[in-house]
């Protein structure tokens, strides 16, 4: 499966900070693989948390070049 736009949504935002809800049915190591998200660059900022259906809470790590890189949130 792929990253769908449709799928990505604000919770809550504050400070620059922002909260997402991602309902896609991609596995969970596909969501928390690097580039997933590359589609959301200009809306994902470094630190944002994506609550996933699948993977749990996953943190922006880093942005560069059009290419965002995810982590679990602990």
């Amino acid at each position: 499966m792929t990253y769908k736009a449709s799928e990505l949504s604000v919770l809550a935002y504050a400070n620059g900070f922002t909260l997402w809800h991602y309902k896609g049915d991609d596995s969970p190591g596909t969501q928390k693989g690097s580039n997933f998200f590359n589609d959301a660059y200009d809306v994902l900022r470094i630190g944002d948390v994506i609550m996933s259906d699948r993977a749990g809470l996953l943190r922006v790590k880093t942005k560069s070049s059009g290419a965002i890189v995810v982590e679990a949130y602990s």
